[in-house]
């Protein structure tokens, strides 16, 4: 079972690594909104257009149809599904595993096609996968390494109540 966003962190250089990834994607694929979420459910990046519902609920459901797939993957003699394709009237959205750990997800309407996407997502998975990868072998700041982009956060926000 893989481990969730709470055993690991990136710093700003890793963050600023990841989007420009995900928007030289959009760019490249003109679809509309990529979203990075973790295996537990957990929201880690939106870049694009902002979505129209709740991103925290949908990451949640997100790595729920993962799971389910994964299960399903199984029952068929698969050890897993890598990626996932959701075709809607308007909109669709293409799933895709990330280093075992994320799934990357992304909205596109008719302004692209499926084709386009799975192309370049291919190239942007497999950037995000070495990018992760590293993020995952750093050492977390519980185990001596350096720390992470919220690093300090609660003593500051223990000051703004203080």
């Amino acid at each position: 079972m893989p481990v969730g966003a709470a055993s690991w962190s990136f710093t700003e250089d890793d963050f600023a690594a990841i989007t420009d990834s995900l928007n030289r994607f959009l760019y490249e694929s003109n679809a509309r909104c990529s979203l990075l979420v973790d295996r537990s459910g957990q929201l880690v990046a939106t870049v694009g257009e902002q979505p129209k519902f709740d991103p925290t609920a949908f990451a949640t459901l997100t790595a729920a149809d993962f799971s389910a797939n994964d299960q399903l993957a199984k029952l068929i003699g698969e050890t897993d599904f890598n990626s996932l394709f959701h075709q809607g009237e308007k909109e669709s959205m293409y799933l895709a595993d990330v280093a075992r750990r994320v799934i990357l997800v992304v909205l596109f309407d008719n302004r692209t096609t499926l084709g386009l996407v799975r192309l370049k997502m291919k190239q942007t998975v497999e950037e995000l996968t070495q990018l992760f990868q590293q993020v995952f072998a750093r050492p977390t700041a519980a185990q001596g390494g350096a720390p992470g982009l919220l690093a300090g956060a609660d003593d500051e926000i223990d000051k703004l109540f203080q």
